[in-house]
Formats: C-alpha cells, sequence, structure tokens
C-alpha cells in the first residue's frame, strides 16, 4: 500500500519556487509578517485529464478481473466417445471380481459349517459307512473309537437365515444325531439343537446356542423368475473343506430324485451343474446377488460312488423357509 505523503511545517518560503498560478514567476509571494499564521500546505498533485483516464482504466480492468472470476465456466460435455474410452481404460487397468466372487462374499457370513456327533456303531453297515468317513478326511479305514465314545458321523453345510441364530440344513445332515455343532464364519463354534424338521423335503431346522456379536443372516430370494440358464453357485464344505465355492448354471426346474436306497424321492428341485459333493448338503445355492434361492440336498451318480458328475439337486428357497413356519414370499 502506498503511503500519504508528509508535508514540512518549516516557515521559510521558498525562494526561488514560482506560486502556483503564476507559471512564470513574475509575481512573487508577499512576505508573511512576524507571527502572522501559515498558510495551510497546498498539495502537489493536481487532478488532470490523464489523471481521470488512468483511474477509469484501473478502475476497468479491476471491475473485469473479478468478473472473470466470478462468472462460471462453461462445464465440459463429455459425449458418449468419452464414456466409452474410461470405460475401456477402466476394463484394461484393473481386475474385476467375478459375479461369482462377489456373490460368494456377500453369502459367506451366513454359511456355518454343521457336524453331527453319535456314539460308536458296530453294525457292519455303520462300519462301511465309517471307513468312507475315514477315508475322505485322510484317516486309515478302519481307524474306531472306543466304544461308547462320541464320534463324527457326518459334515454338513448351513445356512443363517434369522439373526437370532437360526439355520437351515438338510434333515440327513443331523438325522439321529446325539449332539449337533455349528461353526459360524469367524470361527465361533456352538452347540445346536434341532427345532423343527420337513422330512418329505430333507429339511432341518436348528438353533445355535452361542452367537456372533455380527451374525449376518442370509437374503432369500422367490425362484419364481429363475429360468434355465441363470448363473448360481454352491457354497458348503465338500468333504469338510470349506467354505468353498463352485460356480455354475441352472440346469432345470421342478425335477424330482430317488435317494439311492431307494428310500425317498423329492419332488420340485432345482437341477444345476455347480460342483457339489458330500458335505455341500444343506448348504445355500446362490444367485449372482448372493440371494439364496435354494438348499442344495442331493447329487445324481448312476455309481457307487457320492461324487459328482456334473448333477446336483437343490430344494427350492420357498419350500425351505416354510419348514420354519414363515413363508417369505
Amino acid at each position: 500500500m502506498r503511503r500519504p505523503a508528509f508535508y514540512s511545517r518549516s516557515t521559510r518560503a521558498p525562494q526561488d519556487a514560482a506560486a502556483p498560478g503564476m507559471p512564470d514567476g513574475s509575481d512573487a509571494a508577499e512576505p508573511q509578517a512576524p507571527g502572522a499564521p501559515m498558510p495551510p500546505p497546498v498539495s502537489r498533485w493536481q487532478p488532470g485529464r490523464r489523471s481521470f483516464w488512468v483511474l477509469l482504466a484501473l478502475c476497468i480492468g479491476l471491475g473485469g478481473s473479478g468478473a472473470a472470476l466470478w462468472w462460471p465456466q462453461r462445464a465440459h460435455q463429455f459425449t458418449q466417445k468419452d464414456i466409452d474410452a474410461a470405460v475401456l481404460h477402466t476394463l484394461q487397468t484393473n481386475t474385476l471380481p467375478s459375479p461369482a466372487a462377489k456373490a460368494a462374499d456377500i453369502i459367506r457370513p451366513s454359511v456355518v459349517r454343521v457336524v453331527s456327533y453319535g456314539t460308536e456303531k458296530t453294525t457292519p453297515e455303520a462300519r462301511t459307512e465309517k471307513r468312507g468317513r475315514n477315508l475322505a478326511k485322510g484317516r486309515p479305514a478302519d481307524a474306531t473309537a472306543a466304544p461308547g465314545q462320541q464320534v463324527e458321523r457326518g459334515v454338513g453345510t448351513g445356512v443363517v437365515i434369522v439373526d437370532k441364530g437360526v439355520i437351515l440344513t438338510n434333515l440327513h445332515v443331523v438325522a439321529g444325531a446325539e449332539t449337533i455343532k455349528v461353526t459360524f464364519f469367524d470361527g465361533l463354534e456352538s452347540p445346536a439343537t434341532i427345532t423343527g424338521t420337513q422330512p418329505e423335503n430333507d429339511l432341518a431346522v436348528l438353533q445355535a446356542q452361542k452367537l456372533p456379536d455380527d451374525l449376518i443372516p442370509a437374503t432369500m430370494r422367490s425362484t419364481a423368475d429363475l429360468r434355465p440358464g441363470d448363473q448360481v453357485a454352491a457354497v458348503g464344505f465338500p468333504f469338510g473343506i470349506g467354505p468353498s465355492v463352485s460356480a455354475g448354471v441352472v440346469s432345470g426346474l421342478n425335477r424330482s430324485f430317488r435317494s439311492p436306497e431307494g428310500k425317498q424321492e423329492l419332488g420340485n428341485l432345482i437341477q444345476f451343474d455347480a460342483a457339489a459333493n458330500p458335505g455341500n448338503s444343506g448348504g445355500p445355492l446362490i444367485n449372482m446377488d448372493g440371494e439364496v434361492v435354494g438348499i442344495v440336498t442331493a447329487i445324481l451318480n448312476p455309481t457307487q460312488q457320492r461324487t459328482f458328475i456334473g448333477i446336483g439337486f437343490a430344494m427350492p428357497i420357498e419350500n425351505a423357509a416354510s419348514a420354519i413356519g414363515s413363508p417369505p414370499f
């Protein structure tokens, strides 16, 4: 900021300067009488035409600069070509997760491992079944427990459908169990009891005794708009390994399945080709939004091997939800 001029209060009158109003200096100023008051100082700057135009130009310049700062800039108009180029760049520089991976991330906190326990049996059928379980877990085929000791009888999967610890699974996973334990996503292990069954659909409802603090129930989705060719994924514990995810498509609807022993026939099933094996039973079949459309129930294999050859079956979620007495649709 420019400092204002200071003026001298000296009483000495200028000797050789021309007084204002006398450009030729011909009329000298009269001397002041002693003791007379001094006249007020006279400014050396006088407004003139040039000063006026300079001041006007300065004002216009400042006003134009302020207007330029205030006036909104015109927004850039993006074209479809710009959008396509940005999308292509993102696809080329970022690895996006698959639909099945995103769906599995959504359902995984709601999936539980279900293990049933019972006392060791000594019948030939029980021993054969025990050998199969031992081999599947990498144990010696004839490994047995002490008489009367509780042993693991079956491993399956369940899905939490109510945040109070209500779990859906297959009845054949827990049938005849003396003790049931479930393991939640965070590793918490809890005893569970059977609170309801629906034998005609091979379904059971469990209630866990201990719950994680942040238990997340699954979202169920009606199968009314499900079509062959729709993408699905099965999440569970095949042979006790997991949680594992396999992806495929819906192969058919309203299928029927008869158990190898011929003891039961199930109807109105969803047929799918996502890999499923013993241990997947009771687990969720989900769409690509992570919503449960069915409960994995059985696999078809014309041989005696209990392994997947490309055809699996799931009970529609409408039937499964009715097992707890509250159809969601």
